[in-house]
């Protein structure tokens, strides 16, 4: 026999001033099934919960409907309170009169009415409530990260110092990412290697991170706190114990015109190389694409020159599986190519580039060891246009976001140039400056003020190229939409950040969600900002969308610490609010038909196919098997099962049913 207790929060005014509380606790008392009700100003006070355990003791209840605010707000607090007195925390059902009611209906009888209806509901429901308890899994406490930018490398150094095992993983031969084609960053204008490359040591030589560089992801299974990971480690073709980076293979190799990635283009490397100076690791890597062996089956100098017999021509693809508790997303960005643009001309001037290759004509070590020079003629360019928004926020394109730092690396850009050629002219064309960080407006002010730097507030229509100079042609809306022509020796285009060319694949094999431009999305844009809709998997940088370097160690940090958290503890428990497939016994075993729908539609891949065997090993059906590990649920597979042979916990079609008929009458 049910014993059920009902307790109206009046919230303060929030519930009182527009619904009767008195009455409708009043009003509860007489249903079927209550023994105790009552009313009080602030239930999810210490006195109010005090209330409930008395009650629960005094009356021995075996179920407890709360007539207050959003579950979201305090079903944890009144759940737990039950939990304290000995009453299963499922037994307690919330009954939300604030923002169903009060909230958004004016003092009349018909709002207390309401609020009467919604507790008779709960009522009916919590009749029909049973035991549940909260499941725990194991968790392997290995971390892998996806992703060897700032964010990773940040993620992976965070985890490790705590104490765990970081298993990161790099698409490219080195780990480093954007970063580290870097020549400045803002708004310091400190030297980006010198930033990052520490933090790439520290990777390196960390005893508790294990490196994977020249890898890619095959395949994701299992759930948060027992993940299975395939990653296939392909062929460097060299042995990395017996390297000793000395560097002679790639001095030695003939095939030398392959274009450099890390250079954007912008010079040329052997088919044996290492991206850059600083890589981590430092040992080469042989492009089977571009190698003269692996294309014509002759050649192998760099094997005879290599003093240890490092040099591995039969070496193969390697699948490694890892098995971990969390993951972590820091795959980074990739930008647009000014072949995007053929308004601005592009594949007739070699002097149209792009940010991040006036990055490597700046840098150091780029291919011009740091001076300013054309592309076409390596002449030093007098007057430079930098062209902002080039595709970002560009419905046209396609691009309706904006790409977050092309306002301020602009910036960064034409300072740079100043100061390595003093005597030369930039213009900046612009929508309009988005400087929203710790100094960035300050930033910009002294690009003007101190440097002389050209702003034009408008689009570039096109640009032509004649007599070896360009000429570009815009308007200026600060001057009532004056046409401008100025003739420039080298244009440079702040390009979209867009995401990366394989992140929806990468999405698909790890069951996350992708917004249409391509970039993984968080489970609320607020509250969960570095998680996912599938739990144990997090995010970090530039691959949630455009971020600055700060931004994304932040996110990166962030990260690390949900997964810290998962960490500290043996065991995870996980709510049993889950899918369960009905059972019955032989022959029936089931109402289920197999006809495997719900695996289809599961956005958890939480339903897999369960064969039922006789005594003699032969298979008699198939029918639906729900892993309640993985289960979030949503109720996705109850909504399409055609013979309703799947409940979720807590929600039954009975239970459900049983409100619909309280309302109802």
């Amino acid at each position: 026999m049910s014993k059920i207790g009902v307790f109206v929060c009046h919230c303060g005014e929030n519930i009182a001033s527009i619904v009767d509380c008195e009455k409708v606790a009043m009003r509860a008392s007489k249903l079927s099934g209550v023994v105790f009700s009552v009313d009080y100003k602030y239930m999810c006070s210490d006195p109010g919960q005090n209330k409930i355990k008395e009650a629960v003791k005094k009356h021995g209840l075996t179920g407890v409907v709360i007539a207050a605010c959003s579950p979201r707000m305090h079903e944890y607090t009144f759940r737990k309170v039950c939990a304290e007195i000995g009453l299963n925390p499922y037994l307690c059902e919330i009954a939300n009169v604030r923002e169903h009611c009060s909230w958004v209906h004016e003092k009349v009888e018909f709002a207390t009415q309401k609020a009467f209806n919604l507790v008779r509901a709960r009522i009916e429901k919590v009749k029909n409530n049973l035991p549940l308890y909260p499941y725990k899994v194991p968790i392997n406490k290995i971390a892998i990260v996806i992703g060897g930018g700032i964010a990773g490398i940040q993620s992976s150094i965070d985890i490790a110092n705590g104490g765990y095992k970081v298993i990161l993983i790099e698409r490219e031969p080195s780990i480093g990412g954007r970063m580290a084609q870097l020549s400045e960053t803002f708004p310091t204008l400190d030297c980006s290697q010198c930033i990052l490359t520490p933090r790439m040591v520290e990777v390196a030589q960390h005893p508790n991170i294990m490196l994977y560089t020249y890898s890619e992801i095959e395949s994701v299974d299992g759930f948060i706190g027992n993940f299975s990971v395939q990653v296939r480690k392909k062929a460097k073709s060299i042995d990395e114990k017996k390297c000793t980076t000395c560097g002679l293979c790639y001095t030695k190799c003939p095939m030398k015109k392959n274009l450099s990635e890390f250079n954007q283009g912008l010079s040329y490397r052997p088919a044996i190389y290492v991206p850059f100076p600083q890589a981590i690791p430092n040992n080469p890597v042989i492009d089977r694409n571009n190698c003269i062996f692996f294309q014509k089956g002759k050649c192998k100098i760099c094997q005879k020159f290599c003093p240890t017999g490092a040099i591995d021509f039969e070496q193969i693809d390697e699948i490694i599986e890892i098995k971990a508790g969390a993951i972590i997303l820091s795959t980074g960005f990739d930008i647009k190519n000014v072949d995007f643009f053929p308004e601005y001309g592009y594949g007739k001037c070699k002097d149209i580039i792009t940010g991040m290759q006036f990055e490597r004509l700046a840098s150091a070590s780029g291919p011009t060891i740091g001076e300013i020079r054309r592309p076409s003629d390596c002449k030093v360019p007098k007057k430079v246009v930098f062209i902002s928004c080039a595709g970002s926020r560009d419905c046209a394109k396609g691009i309706s976001y904006c790409s977050k730092i092309c306002c301020m690396y602009t910036v960064k850009h034409a300072m740079l140039y100043k100061n390595k050629v003093p005597e030369g002219i930039s213009y900046i064309f612009y929508m309009d400056i988005r400087a929203a960080g710790k100094n960035y407006e300050e930033f910009t002010r002294r690009a003007v003020e101190e440097y002389g730097i050209k702003y034009v507030r408008g689009r570039v229509s096109n640009i032509l190229l004649k007599n070896e100079k360009l000429i570009v042609r815009g308007v200026d809306t600060l001057l009532n939409g004056k046409p401008i022509e100025i003739l420039a020796d080298l244009v440079v285009l702040a390009t979209a950040a867009v995401s990366c060319k394989y992140s929806e694949i990468l999405a698909q094999k790890l069951h996350i969600p992708y917004d249409i431009y391509g970039f993984f999305t968080e489970a609320h844009p607020k509250l969960k900002p570095v998680e996912t809709n599938t739990a144990g998997i997090f995010l970090a940088g530039s691959c949630q969308f455009p971020k600055d370097i700060p931004e994304s160690v932040v996110s990166a940090s962030g990260a690390a610490a949900k997964v810290l958290c998962l960490f500290s503890s043996d065991e995870l428990v996980r709510e049993p609010i889950v899918a369960k497939i009905n059972k019955m016994p032989p022959p029936l075993f089931s109402t289920c038909m197999g006809c495997e729908l719900c695996i289809g539609i599961c956005p958890y891949k939480a339903i897999s196919k369960e064969e039922i065997k006789d005594d003699n090993g032969y298979v008699i059906k198939s029918i639906a098997h729900i892993n309640s590990t993985l289960c979030q649920g949503c109720g996705t597979c109850v909504a399409f099962c055609k013979s309703k042979s799947i409940d979720l916990e807590g929600y039954s079609n009975k239970q459900i049913y049983e409100e619909v008929i309280a309302l109802l009458n």
